[in-house]
């Protein structure tokens, strides 16, 4: 018999089948926790696909003069916000039962990208990915030439060009070699609005919440922040990969190697399942908080990345034109995507938890002893 590590009724009251009910959940949670004193909420226009109210919400767990905070951020990329949204909720229903060290608190923001969590999509409203949009919009944008030259087998007009789009890019990775083809698909760009992985002409609403947020809370002021943004879809199937986009040798990464451990890696040396990209959130944290900061990704694995772009091609081909939610054609393109960012099974659902849990307590404790 299979030992159980978290009752059944208890990793339901973490996850959610969808959005609306992740949000409500996050909210009771707050409401019945006695050491969450504070909570907020920022409120979009656009509505999910059966008019749900699309929100990003904040609490604040702890003193609210604490000069060193951990941030937990949840659904940067909308569909990956399951995840995210369990963590936060086992980490408030468990740091609930315990004091934290009497300088450090915990900011929650759940679902910065409510849109795409509501719609099963990465991107946000305008097809902006969140996690490439934090660039100097007042500069010359990157550009990426690969991509520029793959992009029509990316996204092809019509169904009928799918198999020859498809060899296209088969021939492009044969002779380029699969971390060039991740590169020019995943790694950022800013001229096909409808393509994938597309950074925006503009900062997002979301990002500006985001500069809101950490303005609000005063975290340019406190001593340390550490943040854990949380992420699925890259890596061996369960597996929390701590992933730190620091500059190698700076502040940040000896943070992160040092909290976290030596299972912490960097794309930018080739160590990690994520290749270096462009416009990261995590840029955005860096610029405003400098070595205030230290910033991880924790992403959890679940399919190859074959699978995963595939998924993201038929949703972005999807959502070309208007979208009828209760389509048969469309609930086939949902679930797929749902599956390969939120494998529904109790195994990955425990090893989300039990590396979540880890990974907060590591970051807590290394706050904790900063200056002691």
């Amino acid at each position: 018999m299979k030992p159980v590590l978290f009752p059944q009724a208890y990793l339901s009251s973490c996850y959610a089948a969808a959005y609306a009910e992740a949000r409500d959940k996050f909210s009771q949670q707050c409401s019945s926790t006695a050491a969450v004193n504070g909570y907020d909420e920022l409120k979009y226009e656009a509505t999910g696909p059966n008019g749900e109210l699309l929100l990003t919400a904040i609490a604040w767990q702890g003193d609210k003069s604490a000069s060193k905070v951990l941030v937990l951020q949840s659904a940067t990329h909308g569909v990956e916000g399951f995840a995210g949204s369990a963590i936060q909720l086992d980490t408030m229903q468990t740091i609930a039962q315990q004091d934290l060290h009497r300088d450090v608190a915990i900011l929650y923001i759940h679902a910065l990208n409510p849109y795409g969590f509501a719609w099963l999509r990465r991107v946000n409203e305008d097809g902006v990915d969140l996690n490439r949009n934090a660039v100097d919009f007042n500069q010359p944008l990157p550009l990426n030439l690969e991509y520029a030259g793959l992009a029509e087998s990316i996204l092809p007009l019509k169904p009928a060009d799918w198999e020859q789009a498809d060899q296209v890019l088969d021939e492009f990775r044969d002779e380029f070699g699969q971390q060039s083809f991740e590169l020019a698909i995943s790694g950022g760009q800013y001229q096909f609005a409808e393509g994938l992985f597309y950074g925006g002409s503009q900062p997002t609403q979301s990002r500006q919440y985001l500069q809101q947020i950490i303005e609000r809370y005063h975290l340019t002021e406190r001593a340390q922040v550490a943040v854990i943004d949380i992420h699925s879809g890259l890596g061996p199937f369960g597996y929390g990969e701590v992933i730190c986009d620091h500059a190698p040798g700076t502040l940040g990464v000896r943070y992160a190697q040092q909290w976290y451990g030596e299972s912490v890696t960097e794309p930018a040396l080739g160590s990690s399942s994520s290749v270096p990209k462009r416009g990261l959130i995590d840029y955005l944290w860096h610029d405003l908080l400098q070595q205030r900061v230290c910033f991880v990704t924790l992403e959890f694995g679940t399919y190859d990345i074959e699978r995963m772009f595939e998924a993201l091609r038929r949703d972005h081909f999807l959502h070309r034109t208007a979208v009828d939610w209760d389509a048969p054609s469309t609930r086939s393109v949902k679930q797929d995507i749902r599956q390969v960012f939120y494998p529904e099974s109790a195994d990955w659902q425990e090893m989300v938890l039990m590396r979540g849990r880890q990974c907060v307590q590591q970051a807590l404790k290394g706050l904790s002893e900063i200056d002691e």
